[in-house]
């Protein structure tokens, strides 16, 4: 049974042919396509004040040079939040809870504004390493500290999203399966358990878009020290 949990996180496949690909291609589809009207239609008009809006919320706090990031950072966003909601469906997989393609995300983002502050300004890039006036003896400890919490980013970042997101699916799976053992048994407690099962599927709607904005929110300031 406790095996049977954790079944949902395998990668699915058809003819040993991984679906995984399927499952992240597919969000791109569901997107209706902007027009050339001056008057567009309520979904794509919500689609726009939408994208508007997260992209004016990440950009805020960034220089005009890390503006060029706009697309690729609200892309991002927009597409885990899609394939978190996805993952909340019935008999759907979610590719998030795979800590192999949320490093996937993370380290090249993360290494590509690392590269970027080593780049245009070396002196600011490598001055986050050692804090203003620190103690001499001090030094070298704090250096070590400080390069391996640089080295820890992108760790944390994919671990946050994996963790956040099966801890979620682990949890509803567990309510929903003491649902069906009380339901014969003890009817009441188990439409008291279904209510809490509810209760928590909302919370993981909530959890599946505010898992996606602090991964781009966290990616973008770290772009902001390195801008």
């Amino acid at each position: 049974m406790m095996a049977s949990f954790f079944d949902q996180f395998a990668s699915p496949s058809f003819l040993g042919v991984p679906l995984i690909a399927i499952a992240i291609a597919l969000p791109w589809v569901l997107y209706p396509t902007p027009s050339s009207r001056w008057i567009n239609n309520r979904l794509i008009t919500a689609q726009e004040w939408f994208i508007n809006r997260s992209t004016n919320q990440l950009m805020t706090p960034l220089s005009v040079e890390g503006h060029k990031w706009a697309l690729l950072l609200t892309s991002l966003m927009i597409f885990l939040i899609t394939i978190n909601m996805l993952g909340l469906l019935p008999y759907t997989f979610t590719p998030t809870t795979q800590l192999s393609l949320n490093m996937g995300f993370a380290v090249p983002l993360w290494l590509a504004t690392v590269i970027i502050g080593m780049r245009n300004q070396p002196t600011v890039a490598l001055g986050h390493l050692l804090p203003e006036g620190t103690p001499i003896p001090l030094i070298p400890v704090l250096i070590i500290i400080e390069t391996i919490s640089l080295f820890i980013r992108p760790l944390a970042l994919g671990v946050r999203l994996t963790a956040n997101l099966t801890a979620g699916h682990l949890l509803i799976q567990l309510i929903a399966t003491a649902v069906f053992v009380l339901l014969p048994m003890m009817p009441t407690v188990a439409i008291l358990t279904a209510v809490v099962l509810f209760l928590l599927t909302l919370l993981e709607v909530a959890v599946a878009m505010i898992q996606a904005y602090v991964f781009v929110l966290l990616l973008s300031l770290y772009l902001q020290e390195n801008t």
